[in-house]
């Protein structure tokens, strides 16, 4: 046969591709025996013992599941991956998976606490988890009103070097909270102020600086509590340059000098040292965090409010004024309140400082008179330094 450009076949070539066509037509595939072999083939190769995933060793799986719960940004992460398979929901409960579990993976909300997110923190702390020890400590002792088992779990923090524990165990010492106002132990709140300022905090830091300028539970050192407040600002200050997040200030509204405005009729409290704010540094506020966020959602959940006043709740007991705090009174008055305005109170003078560069600085204004509550352990103008806390000049 010739083709168009002139080459020739055979006729034996043109009757084999013809009967090959032929062969293909009469013999249709079989696609149900394809897909029975291949079923054959699946099965053969299960049964032979070759699942890739069974024959990885726990140690492996354990470690890849401390790095997720280590590196979880909210619990569910951690949640998501023990609804996997059986097996990363059995080793998912591991002690080594639950100690090395981040604050933000113990991030429990207080919408849904319960008796699993209970369970679950208590299972940490117990596993060694020192964050979780203090966040179910903070939560036994200001929400669940468990005074003994939260300082006792706050403790265990402590004695590991959680420095938010130990400030959190030196603000109940300065108040004498879950006692009364005899239990307060000054020199007990400074030590443990102390500690924590040398572990890095800096809320401690600037507790002990107050502390140490006014002489409250320690000997009146001006000059070395002037210089301990400079350092928390600084420390503030170089925390929220090297945080990298978007939300970073401008080199011009850091540097930017805003100096103090007084009032001529506004009697200065105290003179003391100006926070960062007055040295012209406009730093975002510090995120919250995990107990303290769950203790403000919890209280604002049963009308226990901060606000500017430190609305009273049940039993009459208020939240401080600090909208980062979220602790509660936990007696009448124990908190103590702004000598100038009285409207405000706080439950250390770190809150107090936080807050008055955040808002309070802009509402603060003198009193005629402040209203007495009753029976109040710091009510009144004439209650003394113990029971009012001066407003930063």
């Amino acid at each position: 046969m010739r083709t168009r450009r002139g080459a020739w076949y055979s006729p034996a070539d043109a009757c084999s591709e013809d009967a090959e066509a032929a062969a293909a037509i009469k013999r249709p595939r079989d696609v149900a025996g394809d897909q029975a072999g291949c079923g054959r083939k699946r099965q053969r190769w299960s049964s032979g013992g070759c699942d890739s995933f069974d024959a990885l060793p726990d140690d492996l799986l354990i470690c890849i599941l401390s790095r997720v719960s280590a590196s979880a940004s909210s619990p569910s992460d951690l949640i998501n991956a023990s609804l996997t398979c059986r097996r990363f929901n059995s080793l998912a409960t591991h002690s080594l998976v639950l100690s090395k579990a981040s604050s933000k993976c113990l991030a429990v909300g207080a919408k849904n606490w319960g008796d699993s997110a209970h369970r679950f923190l208590k299972r940490c702390a117990d596993a060694g988890n020192v964050e979780a020890c203090y966040i179910l400590g903070m939560i036994r002792f200001y929400c669940l009103r468990n005074r003994g088992s939260g300082a006792s779990l706050m403790a265990k923090a402590a004695i590991n070097c959680h420095a938010p524990a130990l400030y959190s165990l030196a603000v109940i010492q300065f108040n004498g909270s879950g006692g009364s106002k005899n239990d307060k132990d000054l020199r007990a709140g400074v030590a443990l102020c102390a500690r924590a300022a040398f572990l890095g905090h800096v809320d401690a830091l600037r507790e002990l600086g107050h502390c140490l300028q006014d002489g409250y539970g320690v000997r009146q050192n001006v000059a070395e509590g002037r210089r301990f407040l400079v350092q928390a600002n600084a420390r503030e200050l170089a925390a929220v340059l090297s945080s990298g997040s978007g939300a970073l200030p401008t080199r011009s509204s850091l540097l930017a000098w805003n100096h103090p405005r007084h009032d001529a009729d506004a009697p200065r409290a105290a003179a003391g040292c100006p926070l960062l704010s007055d040295f012209g540094c406009n730093v975002p506020a510090p995120e919250v965090p995990a107990a303290n966020r769950f203790l403000s959602e919890w209280f604002a959940a049963r009308g226990v409010g901060g606000g500017s006043g430190g609305s009273a709740g049940d039993g009459g007991l208020r939240l401080c004024s600090h909208a980062g705090c979220g602790r509660a009174e936990t007696r009448r008055h124990e908190f103590r309140r702004c000598s100038v305005c009285g409207v405000v109170n706080y439950c250390s003078r770190a809150c107090q400082a936080l807050d008055w560069k955040l808002r309070h600085k802009s509402e603060c204004a003198p009193q005629e008179r402040w209203i007495n509550d009753g029976d109040g352990e710091n009510d009144g103008v004439g209650a003394g330094n113990d029971d009012v806390i001066m407003a930063a000049s």
